[in-house]
């Protein structure tokens, strides 16, 4: 998986990585599902969408170890482009399955039982290997990552794609900051596909095999499992929150990334480096409130 192993909604701070497919995406009773989804009105919108799986990813981890994965219904993020209605199924339950998964694979069993109880541990193992057997072509479509965005997702997205929103009045839940208060940026598939290959040849070409090629491979093929007239959405979500006015409205961070690897191409490792360096620096400044008292 392309992402951080977070449990969805856990955390307040998180930034996303969405996919919105168009209905056509989906078969059979899926389809069905949604088509009366859309008809009913049931969809949330996106803040509050984000606060309900939050709430119940956290009544999911009352209980020390953790005995159950978060309750959640099949439910979508819905937008609106030119017209075409495009849906982000929020896969709950497939995406705690996957973010067991690798909690487990990161550290010894003895400490995993501590967080995770056993016999949880074994009905999820059963039942990811039973998904993917019964349904390989299930998907995942948001990718979440607590505490920064990871520099990679930047590749997706051109400068002029940003949209930033400082929020209205009323604060949101433990923030001092407006609700409403937003960092995104939305593009088509074809685009991202099409950034995500040049960034590739780029970066195959200029530096060596490492975590940072091999982290836009695996974003590269993950896209590659979505509809081809898909919208890719990247969102600050909670940590647009951490942000005052002046370095949410002067974050450029896409533009660093783009810089970077236009550098590269030209054969300037320093100035490649320079940008770099000031995007990393952001993500450093989120990543440091975690641990802050």
């Amino acid at each position: 998986m392309p992402g951080m192993t977070a449990a969805p909604g856990a955390a307040a701070f998180a930034a996303a990585l969405r996919v919105y497919e168009p209905l056509a995406a989906f078969d059979g009773d899926e389809r069905r599902y949604w088509e009366a989804y859309l008809a009913d009105g049931r969809a949330h919108d996106l803040a509050a969408g984000v606060v309900a799986e939050r709430l119940a990813a956290l009544r999911s981890l009352v209980a020390v170890p953790v005995r159950e994965l978060p309750q959640v219904g099949d439910e979508a993020f819905v937008l609106e482009v030119d017209g075409v209605t495009l849906l982000c199924p929020w896969r709950t339950r497939l995406r705690s399955l996957h973010a067991l998964e690798a909690f487990g694979a990161e550290l010894p069993e003895e400490l995993v039982e501590a967080f995770v109880s056993r016999p949880l541990l074994d009905a999820c193992d059963e039942e990811l290997e039973r998904l993917r057997a019964e349904e390989p072509d299930l998907r995942v479509h948001v990718l979440t990552s607590p505490w920064q965005v990871p520099l990679r997702w930047f590749v997706l997205v051109d400068p002029s794609e940003r949209e930033v929103s400082l929020g209205q009045d009323g604060a949101a839940p433990g923030t001092a900051r407006p609700l409403g208060r937003r960092l995104v940026y939305r593009t088509a598939m074809s685009r991202a596909r099409r950034r995500t290959a040049r960034a590739l040849d780029v970066l195959r070409r200029t530096v060596d095999e490492g975590p940072v090629t091999e982290g836009v491979e695996e974003m590269g093929r993950w896209l590659e499992e979505f509809h081809p007239r898909s919208v890719v959405e990247l969102d600050y979500g909670g940590l647009a929150h951490l942000l005052d006015d002046a370095e949410l409205t002067q974050d450029e961070s896409a533009r660093d990334i783009a810089g970077a690897l236009a550098a590269l191409a030209d054969g300037d490792p320093s100035r490649a480096a320079a940008a770099y360096a000031r995007v990393n620096a952001r993500s450093k400044a989120l990543q440091a409130v975690e641990s802050a008292n």
